[in-house]
């Protein structure tokens, strides 16, 4: 069998109508989507299959949907009887990861995310926020310009997706210096449509409660293994990983690093489970052209039964 890695996407991969086709016809599906419904007490199953988009995005809203589609996938695969070697999500995605590895429970996991929107959405009301994409820049040209411009205000990275795509993160008017600089530099520099400033020090009101609620759950030891995204590297024990979930609110996702661990893992299958296309992207992006593997997108009926049918004849 190929090494198998699942990737879970997080925000900004999500779309009306997600999932709308496992659901109606799997009936374990249905029951998944009225249990998250149930759990959170939100609309999830009305949200990902009618929306609107607006009320979808809403981070509040948001990380449960997109979670819910994840694992409603994630699932049906493993009734097929595949499992991964290793796997990995981005931001939001990893705790899909966790549940993929058996770390924490399916309900656990919504139950997370749940609370992790709810605390994001207040601090992002409580301090206004914005986010950039620069293209063109490696990972260290950006930090050098980040530091230039902190003493002003807030501002960080907040993904290294990939080797020259990096989002910054902060408050409004450090972000946009950043970005003239960078544009300056040639760089491009390309304002992100958020409500906050994820993974930076303006959400850091969250980390406290967030890190009670992690407690409250039960971690256990991985039966796969899972990259963390604050180190790029693999979480062994329950407490290690908890401690790094807790720093991860506020931390860099570290996705560039994370591809090329699974690369030099030996890694033959990349496998994007949950909507969109985000992170096959990134992937085509960061591997080089050479590189013996198959990516997969399982966003949709006709694509997860290509994937388990050319897995079990593998």
């Amino acid at each position: 069998m190929k090494k198998i890695a699942f990737l879970f996407p997080g925000q900004g991969s999500q779309s009306v109508g997600m999932g709308a086709d496992i659901y109606e016809k799997y009936d374990g599906v249905r029951a998944f989507f009225e249990m998250a419904d149930t759990l959170t007490g939100l609309p999830v199953s009305q949200l990902c299959f009618e929306g609107p988009m607006k009320a979808l995005t809403e981070t509040v809203n948001l990380q449960p949907a997109v979670t819910a589609v994840n694992l409603a996938f994630l699932g049906l695969i493993r009734e097929a009887g595949i499992v991964p070697d290793i796997s990995a999500g981005h931001s939001l995605g990893e705790y899909s990861a966790l549940c993929a590895a058996g770390v924490i429970s399916p309900e656990d996991t919504l139950r997370l995310v749940f609370r992790r929107g709810e605390l994001m959405h207040r601090e992002a009301t409580k301090h206004k926020g914005a986010m950039a994409a620069i293209i063109g820049l490696d990972i260290d040209a950006v930090r050098e310009l980040v530091a230039q411009v902190a003493p002003e205000g807030v501002v960080a990275v907040a993904n290294h997706n990939a080797e020259k795509q990096i989002v910054i993160t902060g408050a409004p008017d450090p972000v946009s210096k950043v970005s003239e600089l960078a544009r300056d530099r040639r760089g491009k520099a390309i304002p992100l449509r958020v409500s906050g400033a994820w993974h930076s020090p303006l959400i850091r009101g969250a980390g406290e409660e967030f890190g009670q609620c992690l407690e409250t759950i039960a971690f256990h030891a991985p039966e796969s293994r899972v990259i963390q995204n604050v180190t790029a590297d693999f979480g062994s024990s329950p407490d290690e990983i908890r401690s790094l979930m807790a720093r991860q609110l506020c931390s860099p996702v570290r996705w560039y690093d994370t591809v090329r661990r699974l690369m030099a893992e030996g890694t033959e299958v990349f496998a994007e489970i949950g909507p969109g296309k985000v992170l096959s992207g990134l992937a085509r992006k960061i591997l080089p052209q050479d590189y013996p593997c198959t990516l997969y997108n399982i966003n949709d009926l006709k694509s997860l039964e290509r994937f388990v049918n050319e897995m079990k004849a593998a």
